[in-house]
């Protein structure tokens, strides 16, 4: 569920074809986010998931299941 979430918004927000967003799929290098996407993506998933992503936590997703994991253990 949280990984269909996530997956929809990625693919809304960088515009990239919905196979090449996977578990294993780096935001950066596969998806191609610069900076201001990273910066939009999280204030989207904040607003979706009604969480905070502290910013030192930000260098720490770099996949997508890196954000999906994070999501999971961190909703309230």
């Amino acid at each position: 569920m949280i990984f269909e979430k996530v997956r929809e918004i990625l693919i809304k927000q960088l515009d990239v074809d919905e196979d090449a967003v996977t578990m294993d799929a780096s935001v950066a290098d596969d998806l191609g986010a610069d900076s201001l996407d990273a910066v939009d993506l999280v204030m989207t998933l904040e607003e979706e998931f009604d969480l905070e992503i502290p910013e030192e936590e930000m260098e720490n997703l770099k996949t997508v299941g890196d954000i999906v994991h994070f999501i999971e253990e961190n909703q309230m």
